[in-house]
């Protein structure tokens, strides 16, 4: 099974070690440093903030951005913060349950393409959604090497935990299952967010290893969510688990 999950906005304010090293996934070396060195041309533009998508008061992300190739770097599992990351608890996570989350999270990122919980990055800003110059946008920028890459991993069931905007980097087909969360028949941010994490949490935490979307769907159900799946509409699309609150 692979967990496959957005990055965050808010991340840890500064890295406590090393500066960037070797990552997993090599083949997407290249590529990323293509990413960094657009990432670095674009943050000292006069209309960086622009092209980055980030409001003024955002302004001294650039400066990490600048600083990339030599700022202190952590784990990806202690960088990203905020509401999905709060509910998932890498930190508080059996050694059991980290270690699954280890072999089989995924962390999507505009910077890095793909990441494991365990490779380590300094903090940065930039959304998969920015179209950077010369790359273009950076979903589209990144599916072809991303979805050759990871098509290579052991099958097994996909739980897709992005929002759209990372979802774009890759598309495993019919073997994933893209859960969607609901209030009222409309989708609610801030608790999809948590809703999402307390879902990885539940995967790794029981060791379920669901092999079929239907018996993730139950799993689910046994642990108090009411959900809803649908079947793909058309050749190689997901399944969709919707998850009501």
């Amino acid at each position: 099974m692979l967990i496959l999950l957005p990055p965050s906005e808010g991340k840890a304010g500064e890295g406590s070690g090393p500066p960037l090293g070797d990552l997993s996934f090599p083949a997407l070396d290249r590529p990323r440093k293509r990413v960094l060195t657009a990432l670095v041309r674009a943050s000292r533009r006069r209309d960086a903030l622009d092209v980055l998508g980030l409001s003024p008061g955002l302004a001294g992300e650039l400066a990490k951005n600048l600083e990339l190739q030599t700022a202190p770097a952590l784990p990806a599992a202690d960088l990203y913060t905020g509401v999905l990351y709060d509910k998932l608890g890498l930190g508080t996570l059996t050694d059991e349950a980290r270690k699954r989350a280890e072999e089989s999270v995924l962390i999507f990122s505009g910077l890095w393409g793909v990441l494991r919980i365990t490779d380590r990055v300094p903090p940065y800003r930039l959304s998969m959604g920015v179209t950077l110059p010369v790359l273009g946008g950076l979903a589209a920028f990144w599916r072809p090497t991303v979805s050759k890459e990871l098509e290579r991993l052991d099958g097994g069931l996909v739980v897709d935990l992005r929002s759209a905007t990372y979802a774009g980097a890759w598309q495993p087909g019919e073997r994933s299952v893209a859960v969607r969360v609901f209030r009222d028949g409309k989708v609610v941010s801030h608790m999809a967010k948590a809703t999402r994490g307390e879902i990885a949490r539940t995967l790794l935490e029981t060791g379920a290893d669901p092999a079929t979307p239907g018996e993730l769907a139950a799993l689910l159900t046994g642990h108090g969510h009411t959900v809803h799946l649908i079947e793909p509409t058309r050749p190689n699309r997901p399944w969709i688990l919707d998850v009501s609150l």
